[in-house]
C-alpha cells in the first residue's frame, strides 16, 4: 500500500498520549499546587515562544530546499511540530480546567488535605513519606503521589494517629499516620 494512504501513529489526535499524566476522570477537578501550575504554564509559554518558532523556521528553510520526500530536516521538523502542537493542546486543556489549591493555608494542621506531606507506617513496620500533589505534577520517584491515587484517597481527611485501610494490589493494608506537614506560604 502506498505510504501516502496510511495513517501514522503520531498523527493521532489523542492529546493524552503525549503526556505521562493519566486522563482526568469525568467530572473530577484538576487540582494543582501553585508551583505545579507555574511549571506547566512556563512549559506552555516556552513551547509557544521559543521551541515552536525555532522548529517552524527550520521547516520553512527545509521546505525551500526542494524535494521534501527525502529531506530529513523537513520530515523531522514536521514530526516535531506535530509533537509540539499536541503538547500545547494538552497543556492548554489542563491549565484551563486546573483548580489551583494552595496547601500552605493548612500549615500547622494535623489533618491530611491536598498538598500535605504525610509520614506513615504500614502493618509491616515500614515508614514512608509522601506528598499529595496534582495529577499533572506528581512524581513517584520524588515521593509525590497524585491525589487520585488509592493511597492518597485513603489518607485524605485522616489525622495524626489515625489508622486507615488502603486497598493495594497485595490486598488491604493498614497504615497509621505519624506526621502531617504543609509548605509555608511562598515555599513549594
Amino acid at each position: 500500500m502506498n505510504k501516502a494512504f496510511t495513517k501514522e501513529p503520531d498523527d493521532a489526535d489523542d492529546d493524552d498520549a503525549e503526556s505521562s499524566a493519566p486522563a482526568m476522570p469525568a467530572g473530577v477537578k484538576n487540582y494543582i499546587t501553585p508551583a505545579g501550575y507555574a511549571r506547566l504554564r512556563a512549559e506552555l509559554l516556552s513551547l509557544l515562544d521559543v521551541e515552536r518558532p525555532k522548529v517552524v523556521e527550520i521547516v520553512s528553510w527545509a521546505a525551500k530546499n526542494g524535494d521534501r520526500s527525502e529531506n530529513g530536516d523537513y520530515l523531522y521538523g514536521k514530526k516535531r511540530l506535530r509533537e509540539i502542537d499536541r503538547r500545547i493542546r494538552f497543556l492548554t486543556k489542563r491549565l484551563d480546567i486546573a483548580e489551583v489549591v494552595d496547601p500552605s493555608v493548612h500549615c500547622g494542621a494535623d489533618q491530611v488535605f491536598f498538598g500535605a506531606t504525610v509520614r506513615y507506617v504500614n502493618a509491616r513496620d515500614e515508614q514512608r513519606t509522601i506528598t499529595i500533589k496534582g495529577v499533572d505534577e506528581s512524581d513517584s520517584a520524588a515521593g509525590e503521589i497524585s491525589w487520585i491515587a488509592p493511597m492518597a484517597r485513603a489518607l485524605l481527611g485522616a489525622r495524626v494517629g489515625d489508622e486507615v485501610r488502603v486497598q493495594t494490589p497485595a490486598g488491604v493494608d493498614l497504615v497509621e499516620v505519624l506526621a502531617v506537614s504543609y509548605p509555608r506560604a511562598g515555599v513549594s
